[in-house]
């Protein structure tokens, strides 16, 4: 699929994309090139001793900020496919400086657009979270206007041959500044912060979430927002898991925060589709034939009301289940203490 292929992943120092590259090294060792955009050059001088360009001839590291729209059409010069992952992305930092937020997570994402239009570019996706769906903060809301922004930019490409989708999960495990790692830390003191006792969240793998780019990198017609079927866990869970003679303090929510998350609303069920291994929520007008989607993915529309709430799920990480994950995928010498 991407075998002589050109793609840019944007904020592409991030965890994500950093497994993305890992993961597109490995499967297509022909792709064409792979360009790391982000504004942070000490991740990138990081990163590129992992990913050196000696050893991986397609990778380039390309320093830009998505607010910078000239940038982006000279970064995006000879390049097929775009990922874009560069965003704001702590709740609580965008409620006390929402002006550079809004720069980023919409504006960014309005010029990755306009840069894509502009430069050849065939594919775009883009990536949500699910404080988008019903959003109470201004993350989510940046992120809501950016995915609308990205759904529609379908209906203005004329007859360019170029398709733009969104991806939309939950928290990724292990990723910077999420709550494994915190409490790894946190444990050695003795002591957890706990929001909530009874907050919930989703919990999705680096590698799940790999795979949900890649495909919507295939299988995209234009306009779909994606979401995968994963499991919850409780947060009390994740710090029995961790630290189980730790002990808890209750500290309260942070502004913006939620005690349970969404991903598909009620009001959204209407245009939702079951596809099997994930959600696709599509635009109430499409430009292309919904029936031969249909048919094609084998897409169920969901029963009227449906929603998809990490506090009413169906399926749950268990302390054990926990432990497990975090031992393959985070810390393999990970002991609960």
């Amino acid at each position: 699929m991407l075998n002589d292929k050109s793609i840019l992943i944007t904020g592409g120092t991030g965890s994500l994309g950093k497994e993305l590259t890992k993961t597109i090294l490995s499967k297509w060792p022909n792709v064409k090139r792979l360009v790391i955009y982000s504004r942070d050059e000490q991740k990138q001088y990081q990163m590129a001793q992992e990913f050196p360009e000696l050893q991986y001839p397609a990778i380039r590291y390309f320093i830009g900020d998505v607010r910078d729209l000239e940038r982006l059409k000279r970064a995006f010069n000879g390049i097929d496919y775009v990922i874009h992952a560069a965003a704001m992305k702590h709740v609580h930092i965008a409620e006390y400086n929402p002006d550079e937020c809004v720069k980023t997570n919409i504006g960014g994402a309005d010029n990755v657009i306009k840069a894509s239009l502009s430069s050849g570019v065939t594919k775009v996706v883009a990536l949500s979270t699910d404080k988008a769906c019903a959003p109470i903060n201004l993350y989510g809301a940046t992120k809501l206007t950016s995915d609308k922004l990205f759904i529609a930019a379908n209906n203005i490409r004329g007859k360019q041959d170029i398709k733009f989708s969104v991806v939309r999960y939950g928290n990724v495990m292990g990723s910077n500044g999420s709550v494994i790692p915190f409490f790894m830390n946190k444990r050695e003191e003795g002591v957890l912060p706990i929001t909530d006792a009874t907050m919930t969240r989703f919990n999705i793998s680096l590698q799940g979430g790999v795979d949900m780019v890649l495909h919507a990198l295939d299988a995209a017609w234009g306009g779909e927002l994606y979401v995968p079927k994963i499991p919850s866990y409780r947060i009390l869970d994740v710090a029995e898991a961790i630290a189980p003679s730790s002990e808890h303090k209750e500290v309260g929510i942070r502004p913006g925060e939620k005690i349970h998350e969404e991903m598909i609303t009620a009001s959204d069920s209407f245009t939702t589709y079951d596809l099997g291994k994930y959600y696709v929520i599509l635009p109430q007008v499409t430009n292309w034939n919904l029936e031969d989607y249909k048919k094609q993915f084998n897409a169920k529309l969901v029963p009227q009301g449906f929603s998809y709430t990490s506090g009413d799920n169906a399926e749950w990480e268990t302390v054990d289940t926990l432990r497990s994950l975090i031992k393959e995928h985070l810390y393999p010498d990970f002991q609960p203490k």
